[in-house]
């Protein structure tokens, strides 16, 4: 008997590969802003705000797209709106470094932004059309991965590239490695696995045998209206829920990607090397968290549970970490904490894809993702008025604490009911 193909798997290793060069995209601007050099260049010294505005900017058009341009997977299929956003965000790579003034510069985030906000969604329609649900825990936690594992690299690869070089080749850097999820999706994806011509039946009946009712809805609804689709998730109030800890998550991930390093320097004293190994743990600690939350997801079902304890891990490490003087032991100790923020993503995903049938889950997931992102991007600017007016960081790591304890209080009713 001729034994099942593991196409799937492929195709999760392409997510994950995907992922973790757009979230290369994303940490540079965190690297070079901690740059005398790039700060200089671009009038930015003394301007916290505008630093800020570098991220918040791409972070709102990033939102936006994910509720304006997801609906075009379920339309198109995925695999099309995938190669468009990588094409989009190849291109503002490479003008990234081209840049010679700050509003060009301010220009090619939004394109960015535009690009991964189609781009995001998608995967989530990959794993729903891929996946049976038994492996969605570990097969979201996989592509998820990719979040943590590249700016843990990203950090210090980055840091090096700039001492050797200079902030324009981190642009460069990406726009090349961007190239290569463009390939793989083009030659070896499909929108679901009947289309693909790599797989066997046997593999097609393993993915099937769990989902017949998933299947059958995807068939039936393929050309409702764009209304009728949005209508299944916004009358849902566990949809509302799930973005309300998906806004807290967004809200502390972004503002720590931003500042972070800024942290490090001119708080804790670390130096410049040093910043870029240390502002890696958080993602070292998410990587951890993350594959822990991915079995226990499959195992357990008890996503809600997990996500609770996520936010107490990630509120009670940071609190500790701002009040120990010891600048080694304090980073490490807030590192945790972030960290430990990771586990709730394989458990909001696996929810939302588990409630929302396949003909709207890029739709879903677009709204979802940028919504909570549009929260997120209220993080790095605000982070930057706050220091403008205090110039230090205990007012800031406070402010994300309660942000994140707000995310735990919504994970409550889903461990009720044992989700």
């Amino acid at each position: 008997m001729q034994k099942p193909t593991r196409q799937r798997f492929y195709v999760l290793a392409i997510l994950f590969i995907g992922l973790s060069i757009i979230y290369l995209d994303r940490v540079n601007i965190s690297i070079i802003a901690a740059n005398t050099d790039f700060l200089q260049e671009m009038g930015l010294i003394g301007k916290p705000v505008y630093i800020g505005l570098l991220m918040s900017l791409f972070l709102i058009t990033y939102g936006v797209s994910n509720v304006i341009l997801s609906p075009l997977g379920d339309l198109i299929g995925p695999r099309k709106a995938m190669i468009m956003a990588y094409a989009v965000i190849s291109i503002s790579l490479l003008l990234g470094g081209l840049s010679s003034v700050f509003g060009i510069l301010l220009g090619t985030r939004i394109l960015l932004g535009i690009g991964e906000g189609l781009y995001y969604p998608m995967q989530n329609t990959f794993i729903k059309n891929w996946f049976p649900p038994e492996e969605r825990g570990r097969a979201n936690t996989a592509w998820i991965l990719g979040q943590s594992l590249s700016p843990a690299v990203a950090m210090p690869v980055f840091t090096w590239i700039i001492a050797e070089y200079s902030w324009r080749h981190t642009f460069y850097f990406s726009f090349v490695l961007s190239l290569l999820p463009l390939a793989f999706i083009y030659f070896f994806t499909s929108n679901s696995p009947r289309e693909n011509k790599y797989i066997n039946k046997q593999e097609l009946n393993i993915i099937e045998a769990s989902i017949p009712g998933e299947m059958s809805t995807t068939r039936t609804n393929e050309k409702t209206s764009i209304l009728s689709r949005s209508k299944i998730y916004l009358c849902n109030y566990d949809f509302w829920m799930l973005l309300a800890i998906f806004s807290s998550n967004s809200m502390l991930s972004w503002g720590i990607v931003t500042w972070l390093p800024t942290y490090l320097n001119s708080e804790r004293g670390f130096s410049w090397s040093g910043v870029g190994w240390m502002s890696s743990l958080p993602f070292i600690f998410g990587l951890l968290f993350k594959v822990i939350s991915g079995i226990a997801v499959d195992r357990t079902g008890k996503k809600g549970v997990i996500m609770l304890i996520s936010a107490l891990l990630c509120a009670g490490g940071i609190l500790a970490g701002v009040n120990i003087t010891n600048n080694y032991l304090a980073a490490i100790i807030i590192s945790f904490g972030i960290g430990a923020s990771s586990m709730q993503l394989p458990c909001v995903f696996t929810l939302l894809q588990g409630m929302v049938p396949g003909a709207a889950i890029s739709s879903a997931a677009g709204a979802l993702n940028g919504m909570a992102v549009g929260f997120g991007a209220l993080s790095p600017v605000l982070i930057g008025v706050i220091l403008s007016f205090t110039h230090n960081f205990y007012s800031v790591m406070y402010l994300l604490i309660g942000i994140v304890m707000i995310g735990g209080l919504f994970s409550l009713p889903f461990a009720m009911r044992r989700l």
